[in-house]
């Protein structure tokens, strides 16, 4: 478990995330992340949940249509 800290930036209020963390999740300065409620609480991460839906939706329909997509691409 990493200690986190809430500082002014503004009229906002921003995390300071260790640098362990930042390297763990390959982040650095400018990065967005994503902030997901889970039924345990949040969760800060840098893969957009909504994109990586999309994407397994995508894949799904590649692969129900493959021949018609094969045929599509010729």
């Amino acid at each position: 478990m990493l200690k986190v800290k809430l500082t002014s930036v503004g009229n906002s209020v921003g995390v300071v995330l260790p640098k362990e963390a930042l390297g763990h999740m390959q982040a650095q300065k400018g990065d967005v992340l994503y902030l997901v409620e889970t039924p345990e609480g949040y969760t800060l991460t840098p893969y957009d949940p909504e994109f990586e839906a999309q994407m397994e939706a995508s894949e799904d329909l590649m692969h129900r249509y493959k021949n018609a997509l094969h045929e599509l691409a010729k």
